[in-house]
């Protein structure tokens, strides 16, 4: 077991897809309410779930290896 510190964002592995939806899947959509922006995180999130790129990039950036 390793002591990480309370917040570690190059450690944890949920900031690398959030930072990607924030930059490239959702940097020019402009939602008409937040249902809308729901669903479209949703698909896109689900989208790059599918590309084995893109969560090879993800360990990667991580450096947990």
């Amino acid at each position: 077991m390793a002591f990480l510190p309370p917040y570690s964002p190059d450690l944890n592995l949920v900031e690398f897809p959030w930072a990607w939806l924030k930059r490239h899947a959702l940097a020019n959509f402009w939602p008409a309410n937040l249902d809308e922006l729901n669903v479209t995180a949703r698909n896109k999130l689900k989208s790059a779930q599918h590309r084995p790129s893109f969560i090879a990039a993800c360990w990667a950036q991580a450096r947990l290896w």
